[in-house]
């Protein structure tokens, strides 16, 4: 007698890592396996963030893009680090702001959470960031721990709306979220939604339209789970997609298409 083979696998749905760091120093061992992980895992494309440190991130991130099709880069310096910024430094950003790999400009924004850089120093780089992406006509992607109104007011400002941007990382209650849906900007969450003490963040999920939701890793950083504690990598994000599309409401597979679109949208990339 014979047996009838076991059904394929499904294959993995679509995803956009929209926020990671795979250009720094924790990947230098097997970046090569990291990126066939995530793409086998059915992360097609990624957005690597050059904004840790010195300015060499950014050089890193644009050079990583240069050599992948479906990397793309940002470049900007993340608020602990701003108060060490100097004219070569704001140098380079120009310079890399307009290279035809780079899609946003960021991560920027306020973090008050550790204040590693004068509160008003963050502020004043901060808008300096949004001026820069306003003159190369591209997005922002932004970094706001425990500064949500005094973000909120800088953002509605300068108009931020109109320019493109992204809260990354998203860390708010719900009325955060549903202040920065008003702004017109996407709210991203990362694996910090998976985690048990996290229902603020999940419940801010549900007022997110769909059409305004990202997902990211954010990594090496905040593994979601069942990966927590591990190095985190662009593969992983499909655990955060899950959790999200709960909250949501909806199937994996929708929130999948609609956070690629979104992605695609937000960082004028055309659709895959």
């Amino acid at each position: 007698m014979t047996t009838a083979a076991p059904p394929a696998p499904p294959a993995p749905v679509e995803l956009f890592d929209s926020h990671a760091h795979v250009d720094g120093p924790e990947f230098d061992a097997d970046r090569d396996e990291v990126l066939a992980r995530a793409r086998a895992a059915g992360v097609r494309r990624i957005v690597v963030i050059g904004a840790v440190g010195e300015p060499a991130s950014a050089e890193r991130a644009v050079a990583l893009a240069e050599r992948d099709p479906h990397i793309w880069a940002s470049v900007g310096t993340h608020p602990h680090d701003v108060e060490h910024m100097t004219p070569a430094w704001w140098a380079v950003h120009e310079r890399l702001a307009l290279h035809p790999r780079v899609v946003a400009i960021g991560e920027t924004g306020l973090d008050f959470y550790y204040d590693h850089s004068p509160r008003q120093v963050q502020a004043e780089a901060f808008v300096r960031f949004l001026d820069l992406a306003r003159r190369v006509g591209k997005p922002v992607i932004c970094h706001i721990r425990d500064a949500h109104p005094e973000a909120i007011a800088i953002l509605r400002d300068h108009n931020a709306g109109e320019l493109g941007g992204i809260i990354h990382c998203f860390t708010g209650t719900p009325d955060d979220a549903a202040a920065y849906v008003d702004l017109g900007l996407y709210v991203s969450f990362s694996g910090i939604v998976t985690y048990k003490t996290a229902q603020p963040i999940r419940d801010a999920v549900g007022r997110v339209p769909l059409d305004r939701i990202l997902i990211e890793t954010d990594c090496p950083y905040l593994a979601p789970l069942p990966r927590r504690g591990r190095r985190n990598e662009p593969a992983y994000v499909v655990h955060t997609a899950q959790v999200v599309a709960d909250c949501a409401g909806v199937p994996l597979d929708e929130l999948a298409a609609a956070t690629v679109a979104n992605t695609c949208a937000v960082f004028r990339l055309p659709p895959p």
